[in-house]
């Protein structure tokens, strides 16, 4: 028996920050243009140590100083040549929760290094300038990271996480990292480290109906390796490399099978023509969308928003599982750590009832184990669940079941409160 989804009642209205901006694709390939002309210009590459990757942090540089961020360029040495990070903060949000966006900007020498990894550069870069675009005053502090030498083993992440004390590690509430995001025979992988992450990359995909592999190729070979070794929770997308498209694959995003998601990995024709317009343009959208889920955030106001049913549900007695729903909607991001379960059953023996809270992924929360030893009557309570893994929009559902003979009783109602 399943009762009806209810609607909202808000007994504090709610002000939510706007969806994550729709990126201009033209947008991203400009920045990816002069990457390649930067390239062209310096040897061909744009490499750790090499003149075409400075040239690549400064035009990075002039356009984030222009857009109102605060930026800095960390110095390092690594092979006996100094190299150079990018860090780009944007002003507000809580300097006790920082939510930091970055992408390696450095190629190989063989060539421009367009897909790898000018295709996440851009994207993190045209998501900051989406923040200042939209004049974002984000819940949490947005830094975004272009990290360099990290074609030499991470050498410019691992820089920067090693200087962080502990006190400035302890801050940090996600790093998201997007190295290739374009690649020209794509795939849609998504990092499976941390299921809140994971689960807002999942939730962008599965509204384009897009289904996604957890990353495998590249796992724990780029930068965010180091932040994760030191506890900070991390997320990020893959557009694929010299891994070979499987047939399934093939069925399931188009492009070949049997070819490498990008034949020019770490190779000269790793170009401008070395990208796929529509994995582009969709991965850039859905950094922008974990930024804004994740970082932007929505403010509520003391009191919450409840969504409730109060329609009744009979319970049988020894049997089968009843259902209630609840569909919220107009949340951003996922729910919260400390969400609000309150519970009111009408019940002769509450030690009969096991209670399980179902997300909108399926997952099962449980509330309320069944116990021979509580005669007492009646559930009239609220129950805190860490949800925090689930988006917050979606449909909900109680679940109830009556374990016991002899006894009966309904669900009268349930609310979420966020």
């Amino acid at each position: 028996a399943t009762a009806a989804p209810a609607a909202a009642r808000s007994t504090t209205p709610t002000v939510s920050t706007a969806a994550a901006p729709d990126l201009p694709l033209a947008n991203v390939k400009a920045h990816l243009s002069q990457l390649q002309s930067i390239a062209t210009a310096n040897g061909g590459n744009r490499a750790h140590g090499r003149p075409g990757y400075r040239a690549s942090i400064d035009y990075l540089k002039g356009k984030l100083d222009a857009a109102g961020f605060t930026t800095s360029v960390q110095q390092f040495t690594t092979g006996g040549t100094t190299g150079y990070n990018l860090i780009a903060d944007w002003p507000g949000g809580d300097p006790n929760q920082v939510l930091m966006t970055g992408a390696h900007l450095d190629s190989v020498s063989a060539g421009p290094g367009i897909n790898d990894n000018g295709s996440g550069s851009a994207a993190v870069l045209e998501t900051a300038l989406a923040v200042a675009r939209t004049g974002a005053k984000p819940a949490k502090h947005l830094r975004f990271g272009w990290w360099g030498a990290e074609e030499l083993g991470m050498r410019g992440s691992q820089y920067y996480v090693s200087r962080l004390a502990a006190t400035e590690r302890s801050k940090f509430s996600g790093y998201l990292n997007f190295d290739m995001v374009g690649s020209p025979n794509p795939g849609y992988f998504v990092y499976d480290d941390d299921r809140a992450i994971e689960a807002v990359f999942k939730a962008y995909y599965a509204s384009l109906n897009i289904s996604t592999e957890i990353e495998t190729e590249g796992d724990g070979r780029s930068d965010h390796a180091p932040f994760k070794n030191v506890g900070i929770p991390v997320g990020g997308l893959f557009s694929g490399a010299d891994y070979t498209k499987t047939a399934a694959q093939a069925q399931k995003w188009g492009g070949t099978a049997g070819q490498p998601f990008d034949r020019c990995y770490h190779r000269s024709c790793d170009t401008s023509s070395n990208i796929n317009d529509t994995a582009l343009d969709r991965n850039s959208d859905a950094v922008a969308h974990a930024v804004w889920t994740l970082g932007v955030g929505t403010t509520t106001p003391p009191g919450g928003t409840v969504f409730e049913n109060t329609d009744d549900v009979q319970i049988p007695d020894a049997g089968a599982a009843v259902t209630s729903s609840v569909t919220v909607s107009g949340r951003t991001g996922n729910a919260p750590a400390t969400l609000q379960v309150g519970v009111d059953i009408k019940h002769s023996y509450r030690g009969d009832l096991v209670i399980d809270l179902l997300g909108p992924s399926g997952q099962a929360y449980r509330l309320k184990n069944s116990s021979g030893s509580d005669s007492a009557p009646n559930v009239n309570t609220t129950y805190t669940v860490d949800a925090s893994a689930e988006t917050a929009d979606g449909t909900w559902r109680l679940r109830v079941q009556d374990l016991g003979p002899q006894d009966t009783g309904y669900l009268d109602s349930w609310k979420l409160t966020f």
